[in-house]
């Protein structure tokens, strides 16, 4: 079980914002001043999601928007230039 500290968390949204960076999920604009509950307010995501074995540390967090974070859930990120492959069999 991952113990989160709200101090080490703020001082992460405050180092991250600092610079009021683009959304690194899918590049849109981060309205910082919006309410937490508008889609394009800001919201720190995990690159690596915690209960996918990622750690709360900076080098594991990225700015993204809220409706950006909420979509990619706990999945991991695609390499650059990556889709989705399934594979099928007909049988």
């Amino acid at each position: 079980m991952v113990v989160r500290n709200t101090t080490r968390r703020d001082r992460h949204r405050r180092i991250i914002a600092k610079d009021k960076p683009r959304c690194a999920i899918n590049g849109c604009e981060i309205d910082y001043t919006a309410d937490w509950l508008a889609p394009n307010s800001f919201t720190i995501d995990h690159i690596v999601a915690l209960d996918l074995g990622g750690l709360d540390v900076i080098e594991n967090l990225q700015p993204a928007c809220r409706a950006c974070n909420r979509a990619k859930s706990n999945k991991l990120p695609l390499p650059a230039g990556a889709s989705f492959v399934t594979a099928r069999s007909w049988a």
